[in-house]
């Protein structure tokens, strides 16, 4: 499945070379652990549960407390699937689509 992620607000420092928009090819496995893997034949779905583990365990290089809080993201994180508040959508259980857009946006920041 193929998505574009979007951070904002603060969160690309947390990115290696602090690059704003990543296209990402991911699914999920089969194995009941519900982690985000490399493709495969015959996945699940994505939803943005495995979402946020797979962005933490694969884009954020530093200080991930910054983004995740548990299994979701840490409060303040405005979180948008296809422009659309990912609570409206089913918030950790919102199942992904091929090429949605998921834009995280941090509304703390100094100033």
């Amino acid at each position: 499945m193929h998505l574009t992620l979007e951070f904002g607000g603060g969160l690309e420092l947390l990115l290696e070379n602090s690059t704003k928009v990543h296209k990402v090819e991911i699914t999920t496995s089969k194995d009941g652990q519900g982690k985000v893997t490399t493709p495969k034949e015959g996945q699940d779905k994505v939803t943005m549960k495995s979402l946020l583990s797979w962005v933490k365990d694969n884009l954020i290089k530093e200080r991930p407390e910054m983004f995740v809080k548990g299994d979701s993201v840490r409060p303040g994180v405005l979180v948008l699937v296809n422009d659309c508040d990912w609570e409206l959508c089913g918030g950790l259980d919102a199942e992904l689509e091929e090429k949605d857009v998921v834009v995280f946006i941090s509304t703390l920041h100094g100033g």
